[in-house]
């Protein structure tokens, strides 16, 4: 039912609304008003974005790209409605999304493999999925964190009725483990970088470790299908100008770092200098160029999702993410 609901406020709000209207670079020197939706606050998945807007490789492009933080909508809402032309997504809720007939694609994959996995801290002795068996688990209260954490344990003869789930709330890893759980998942580029600086040895199983299914995209540049009907110059050269700065990235993360920490000095020096150093190589990996999907990665992952009950209708992984945007 909350499913249905959420499918008929979006189709409603993308009958109302619709992208900001197209100013053409050039003409009267007029830039081209965009709005960026975060999927987070900002962090080093982030870099390539502001490096785009520092070293004005949107504003070569004609762009005026103002970025946002997602508030309770969250990206893919503010994408989907037409409130923001651009955001970060992810792999797992464009899967989603789809299925219901919300109508946002990905353009650009920010990373090539899923960093993501399970932490707990090293004193526990959560050495495999096995070991999940008698512990608690801190998360957010989705479907599919049981479903990756079972299917982890499947492997390993393991009973997951034997974890105990619980809400982390607001608590961060460090606290929740220190109070009341015993592992949650993470993304190691952040929280892990953070517990190397704060000399907490963790252990680590990273989801790609244990299926190839699960080595999705995480996280995506996204867009709705409307934008790239109507104005695929313009997501041409927005995603010429993003790539030209996770490139920079790839090849400078000490200078990407300062770029991000100028845009955003609240973030701590150490966490984004180290975790840029951890992140940066991985934006590209063994992709030949920044950004690229493979459809094969996409169609895995959707028969995960079905195989563990977590679609409600039919995926067709080539209408979810397209190539054809990125610089040749």
């Amino acid at each position: 039912m909350k499913k249905v609901w959420l499918f008929v406020l979006l189709t409603l709000l993308l009958t109302a609304c619709s992208s900001e209207p197209k100013n053409e670079s050039g003409k009267g020197g007029k830039m081209e008003k965009i709005h960026f939706a975060l999927d987070w606050t900002p962090n080093t998945n982030h870099t390539g974005l502001y490096i785009a807007q520092e070293k004005d490789y949107f504003k070569e492009a004609g762009l005026d790209v103002e970025i946002m933080l997602p508030g309770e909508a969250g990206a893919d809402h503010l994408v989907a409605s037409g409130k923001a032309q651009f955001g970060i997504g992810a792999q797992e809720s464009i899967t989603e999304a789809r299925v219901q007939d919300i109508p946002i694609v990905s353009i650009a994959a920010i990373l090539q493999h899923n960093t993501s996995g399970f932490a707990s801290i090293k004193k526990s002795g959560i050495k495999s999925p096995k070991n999940y068996e008698g512990k608690t688990y801190g998360g957010w209260g989705a479907p599919v964190e049981q479903a990756v954490i079972s299917s982890l344990m499947t492997q390993e003869n393991a009973d997951v009725d034997k974890v105990k789930f619980i809400s982390m709330g607001n608590s961060d890893f460090f606290t929740a483990v220190e109070r009341d759980i015993d592992f949650a998942w993470i993304y190691y580029a952040w929280t892990g970088i953070e517990a190397e600086l704060r000399g907490i040895d963790l252990n680590m199983q990273y989801l790609k470790d244990y299926s190839d299914k699960l080595d999705y995209y995480t996280p995506v540049i996204i867009t709705n299908e409307k934008m790239i009907s109507d104005n695929p110059d313009t997501v041409q050269a927005f995603i010429k100008a993003i790539a030209k700065g996770y490139e920079f990235a790839i090849d400078n993360p000490e200078e990407g770092a300062k770029i991000l920490l100028k845009a955003v000095p609240d973030l701590d020096e150490k966490l984004v200098k180290a975790s840029q150093e951890w992140i940066s190589p991985k934006y590209k990996d063994d992709a030949a160029h920044w950004g690229e999907q493979k459809v094969e990665i996409w169609e895995n992952y959707a028969n995960w999702m079905t195989e563990n009950d977590l679609l409600d209708g039919d995926f067709t992984a080539q209408d979810a993410f397209t190539n054809k945007f990125l610089p040749k």
